[in-house]
């Protein structure tokens, strides 16, 4: 007589549960130190062992000491490139941090009295952060309109706004999304491959005059073509020849 095998629905599901949790933990654990070791790794790659500041960086051959105002401006109101500043480095990331700065000795500005004598250092508040992890908006980067939007990023130069402070080089490299356009238009290029798609014209739209003139001569490639290209046009894969957006 064969031998029967009962199996412990209950028992089997628990320890698929038990596994599950523990594959979670041990990944949640994993991504800490990851982040951890970064940041720590980080703030070495940009401290000094012999100081507890940091110079900050900007681009010494673009700096005209006339566009810094003169006199009527107070020492306290400059923004870069016009004063220099020193940073804490051990600031904690994402916490507001105190920068102590100085204009520079070519410019000209209105200093605080103090004692009665002037003073031009100043203090000025700022979140605790490297350059490259500033916002978007705190920052300008090179526009580039030959990228392909297809690739989805290019990189460029980025440089921060003048009256945002922190730490390191405040121009960094940067991935930047494609997302430059010639006013085509999404809409315009499926209903002219649904409508006129036999005599190449949604092709040529799109600036793949190539493929136009053939799918003129073949007929919309005997109707084939034309099914296949509004299906393409249809969920955003064909796109313009010289890679832009469409709208």
């Amino acid at each position: 007589m064969p031998r029967r095998v009962v199996v412990d629905i209950k028992f089997v599901a628990f320890m698929f549960v038990s596994l599950a949790a523990n594959y979670i933990k041990y990944t949640e654990t994993a991504i800490d130190d990851k982040n951890d070791q970064s940041m720590k790794a980080l703030r070495q790659n940009s401290s000094h062992s012999d100081s507890q500041y940091s110079l900050s960086q900007d681009d010494e051959r673009n700096f005209n000491p006339s566009t810094c105002g003169h006199n009527t401006t107070n020492c306290s109101d400059l923004q870069f490139p016009c004063i220099r500043c020193t940073y804490e480095l051990g600031c904690t990331y994402g916490e507001t941090s105190r920068a102590t700065c100085d204009p520079r000795s070519q410019v000209q500005c209105i200093a605080e009295i103090e004692n009665g004598k002037e003073q031009r250092t100043f203090s000025r508040y700022f979140t605790c952060r490297y350059c490259f992890l500033t916002e978007p908006w705190e920052h300008d980067c090179k526009q580039n309109t030959n990228c392909n939007s297809a690739y989805g990023f290019y990189k460029t130069n980025c440089t921060v706004k003048p009256n945002v402070l922190c730490l390191g080089s405040r121009q960094f490299p940067k991935n930047v999304k494609c997302n430059w356009t010639r006013g085509s238009k999404y809409f315009t290029a499926l209903v002219l491959s649904i409508t006129l798609g036999g005599f190449g014209v949604d092709r040529f739209y799109l600036g793949h005059w190539q493929e136009g003139i053939g799918k003129l001569f073949s007929f919309g490639g005997l109707g084939v073509w034309v099914i296949v290209d509004s299906i393409l046009n249809s969920i955003g894969y064909l796109g313009t020849s010289d890679g832009s957006l469409l709208l």
